[in-house]
């Protein structure tokens, strides 16, 4: 099959007229919404006859088209495959007898759930085993995955459709069989109570939002509802503080949360409002020492600080500081231990850990020496103990885990992650770089080549960008990106706004009213890169996903000529219809940040300045490629489809314009780890494409 025999889909065109404030619209690809997609996103064998003979054609021709890049597909996959050691297991986390870890077989997609007698004596039992639960399924995905308290019971929680509506599943660890009864429509979140004898679990609405709490017994039994969330602009999500003193039920948006505390002695008791909520205001709560320390943005600290209270006053009028707040430093979450606290924060962009001790109040920072890099701590099962595990990284550096005796302050690394096909650090090298966007902000920018690289405008580059939820877009180590850069590209990371990795004023300052500021800082970065000779014009791949495909699809219509390529993965790109129908799945909390255009004039006039879709025009594209999953809540399959449609309808370019749709599959794509690299090794092959690579035979 070749892509001039299959020829482009045309999308037959039903105009649909829209009118909202007194402005008219015309959707003319409006049918690709299936009427029962609640139905499809459950059941996708339900899809309208046109809609899935239509988006069959868009992944017909993507076939065709990128037919002569599948040897090149397969190296990539191999590449990347083989930079994977395929039996890699987790450092193993102690808790009391057990030590608890995951790991993977040769072969295998999913990884076993297992555990050990602490120490390492006696033999491994499997508490699950995902591969063999996988098998004959199109899609399985096991998100949360926890034992109880106790040791006696084992819950999973796995999505077989990639809907995001997962069912919870209990195991007798004592019988190995599993429980009866399992829970359907959960959002795949739950905790065991301390006490072990109770499973909290949230309930995901036909809307696609967590907005319940169920308490049931954990062998089974009836569901009790113990909260219900009546903004349907909040999220619902249910945990355990780590000293195991208090179940915990926190709601909220992007602007403001709520805590509901159960304390573990009473677990059937009515959960109690931590301090109620109120507008601009967020918080977390972290149980130590006896008392509450609350993680908030009150009184204007915008990069929050550290508040604390007594355990039986809780409201914010008895809130006292214990850290105060730094602008510029933010605070990005505390993890506490019985002696001693840690806390996360990041700093000119990077990372760092303080620990704090609970006798002296003496504070340490741990120190690293690269440029950029990555940090993470990695959790514990236990409270009581003064060895915090973390995870280090670069994004030359593969991972590390270090085991960190907070009190003797010295470090044991405990793994290192294995590249089986060899990796040489000192073969590449990382840089940072300033870009100065239009309003005068300083946009930092991390750039991965092998040294050696020429910086003379040759050598393509792929500009990588989020810009959104305050997630920031970590300076780490990636498998996959070697694939790219080990064939003389750069790979850069535009730390834009609209992510937090300056704070969470870079955040405030790239939303709703400053949206706009995420894409002159892409562009910005671009430029930089390019009058610092690291690219040219022309010869740049953009590529991001989900709310970043709506930063490419913004940088596509803003500045076509920037781009040879332009990868938009799972892209939120039809925002104004998206953000004006509150039925789809999670409209309403994405409000606080896009704004209402529904209610607010200025909004609907604000995304429709941006809305990809709906800037569409005449112009001359670069190549396009959208990927997309016909199950998945968060975008939609219709976004990718109908702005492929329209792009093609209207690119004066004749550069090709794709849609990949995996029809198994939701917002993560597969679920296999194997599989997984399959749909990136088709990206890379789209981006060697697109910049005309010898390898490939040039480009479109």
């Amino acid at each position: 099959m070749n892509a001039a025999v299959v020829g482009p889909p045309t999308a037959k065109r039903e105009p649909l007229r829209i009118e909202q404030f007194g402005r008219v619209r015309i959707d003319e690809y409006a049918w690709l919404k299936d009427a029962n997609w609640q139905e499809v996103m459950r059941d996708p064998s339900v899809l309208n006859a046109d809609i899935r003979a239509h988006l069959d054609a868009e992944n017909a021709y993507s076939a065709a088209l990128m037919a002569s890049t599948e040897a090149l597909q397969e190296k990539l996959f191999q590449e990347m495959k083989g930079r994977i050691k395929e039996d890699d297991s987790t450092v193993p986390s102690p808790d009391g007898p057990w030590a608890y870890y995951a790991r993977y077989e040769t072969g295998a997609q999913h990884p076993k759930h297992v555990r050990q007698a602490r120490g390492g004596d006696g033999a491994e039992e499997v508490l699950l085993d995902v591969d063999a639960l996988a098998m004959g399924k199109d899609y399985c995905h096991v998100g949360e995955a926890s034992h109880a308290p106790d040791h006696a019971l084992f819950a999973y929680a796995v999505d077989e459709q990639g809907s995001e509506y997962y069912e919870i599943r209990v195991k007798d660890l004592a019988s190995g069989a599993e429980l009866p009864g399992p829970i359907a429509s959960s959002s795949g979140d739950f905790a065991f109570s301390p006490c072990s004898r109770f499973l909290y679990w949230t309930f995901r609405d036909a809307n696609g939002r967590p907005c319940k709490v169920y308490r049931r017994p954990a062998r089974g039994g009836e569901d009790t509802l113990i909260y219900e969330e009546p903004d349907e602009g909040f999220f619902v999500g249910v945990g355990v503080t780590e000293s195991r003193s208090h179940v915990l039920i926190a709601c909220g948006n992007q602007e403001q949360s709520e805590v509901h505390v159960i304390p573990a002695a009473t677990p059937e008791a009515a959960p109690a409002v931590f301090t109620p909520r109120e507008p601009a205001l967020r918080y977390d709560v972290t149980h130590w020492g006896g008392r509450w320390l609350i993680r908030t943005n009150a009184d204007g600290a915008i990069d929050f600080k550290v508040m604390q209270c007594a355990e039986s006053a809780t409201s914010r009028a008895h809130w006292a500081e214990h850290t105060r707040h730094e602008p510029g430093r933010f605070v990005l979450g505390l993890s506490a231990f019985k002696d001693f606290l840690v806390r996360l924060e990041r700093v000119n962009a990077l990372p760092r850990m303080v620990i704090r001790a609970r006798d002296t109040g003496e504070e340490h920072a741990i120190a690293f020496e690269e440029e950029a890099f990555d940090l993470d701590v990695d959790g514990s099962y236990e409270f009581d103990t003064s060895v915090m595990r973390f995870v280090y990284n670069s994004p030359t550096t593969p991972r590390r885990w270090f085991d960190y005796d907070m009190r003797a302050r010295t470090r044991v690394l405990r793994k290192t992650q294995e590249i089986p096909s060899g990796h040489d650090p000192a073969q590449y090298e990382t840089r940072r770089l300033s870009a100065k966007a239009p309003d005068g902000a300083e946009v930092p920018i991390t750039c991965l080549m092998r040294k050696g690289t020429p910086l003379d405008g040759s050598a393509p580059l792929l500009l990588y960008g989020y810009g959104a939820y305050g997630i920031p877009m970590e300076a780490d180590f990636s498998i996959r990106r070697l694939s790219l850069v080990d064939r003389g590209w750069i790979w850069a990371i535009a730390h834009i706004r609209g992510g937090s990795e300056k704070g969470w004023g870079w955040f405030l300052d790239g939303r709703r009213e400053k949206k706009t500021n995420t894409f002159t800082d892409f562009v910005a970065c671009a430029e930089t890169l390019i009058g610092e000779r690291y690219c040219r014009a022309g010869n740049i791949v953009a590529y991001g996903g989900s709310a970043g495909g709506m930063l490419m699809g913004a940088a596509a219509n803003m500045r076509p000529d920037l781009w040879a390529g332009v990868i938009g993965a799972v892209p939120f790109v039809d925002v104004l219809n998206t953000m004006s129908d509150p039925s789809l799945p999670l409209t309403p909390p994405e409000w606080p940040e896009w704004g209402n255009p529904t209610t607010d004039e200025a909004a609907y006039d604000r995304i429709a300045s941006y809305s990809p879709y709906d800037n569409v025009a005449a112009k001359p594209y670069p190549a396009i490629l959208a990927t997309g999953g016909l199950s998945d809540p968060r975008v939609t399959y219709w976004e990718p489809a109908k702005w492929i449609a329209r792009l093609r309808a209207n690119s004066t370019s004749g550069r090709p314009v794709l849609m990949k749709l995996n029809m198994e599959a939701g917002h993560g794509g597969a679920s296999g780890r194997f599989d997984f690299l399959r749909e990136i090794a088709f990206d890379y092959a789209f981006a060697l494409k697109a910049v005309g690579a010898t390898e490939v035979g040039g480009g479109f």
